[in-house]
């Protein structure tokens, strides 16, 4: 009788979970097929009734189960004496499982820009066609005394064009000047072919599920996905010392 009743409760916790799988991988293709392009990385039932957490491109919001409702901003619980936000407790859990070891970035695929004395480190993934990491660019030029490891990550799902630029400003003789030419004066880098590591790169940004341009690596292994201005810019490669 007892192994019966066991073998049931087993049963039934297999379908429970199984439906809980199920709501959540609905719940991505609900959300993915509302907002393309937007790469769904984990889903999960909050405490409340019919709320989800998603987590996608490094940040986290909250859906209903048909993906109806989006919600932005921070999730408080207010069930006891001290009040938790859940929100940044969560960003603080991902942010912590997403530094990676700075020290093992493949510094060869890599275009080294060094600006200043260039104490400071860090790498910057970037796409040569993105609007993004064009004013991101701006914001760098207002830092010094720093080393950029520039990693050519375009994106062609995106920007169908920016693998062959990307190509071009490596195979060009000053890649940095290149570079820095495309990205802030629209200068093209004139077309040539060579042996660059576009492929190993990408490979490299699909490990660490780097889905968007700029995302930048700092010295303590902390990933900042998007564009931040340079006063923030400074906060973290002061902080990664």
């Amino acid at each position: 009788m007892l192994v019966k009743k066991l073998i049931a409760f087993a049963a039934l916790a297999l379908t429970l979970a199984t439906s809980a799988c199920a709501d959540e991988n609905s719940v991505k293709k609900a959300l993915e097929s509302k907002l393309e392009g937007l790469k769904v990385e984990s889903v999960r039932k909050t405490p409340f009734k019919g709320l989800y957490e998603v987590e996608a491109d490094g940040k986290v919001l909250y859906v209903d189960d048909k993906a109806e409702y989006i919600l932005l901003g921070n999730l408080i619980d207010a069930r006891g004496k001290e009040m938790r936000n859940l929100t940044q407790e969560r960003m603080a859990e991902l942010e912590k499982k997403r530094r990676i070891d700075f020290a093992a970035l493949p510094k060869d695929l890599a275009i080294k820009i060094v600006k200043g004395n260039g104490k400071r480190v860090m790498a910057l993934f970037s796409d040569p066609d993105c609007p993004y990491c064009k004013r991101f660019e701006q914001e760098l030029e207002k830092v010094s005394d720093v080393t950029v490891y520039l990693y050519l990550y375009p994106i062609p799902s995106l920007h169908p064009d920016a693998a062959g630029r990307a190509r071009a400003v490596w195979c060009a003789d000053d890649r940095a000047k290149a570079w820095s030419d495309l990205m802030l004066k629209g200068v093209q880098p004139a077309a040539k072919q060579c042996d660059a590591p576009l492929e190993k790169i990408a490979q490299l940004g699909q490990k660490y599920r780097f889905f968007g341009t700029p995302t930048l690596v700092f010295a303590n292994g902390r990933v900042v996905p998007g564009m931040i201005p340079a006063a923030r810019l400074e906060a973290e490669l002061n902080g990664a010392k």
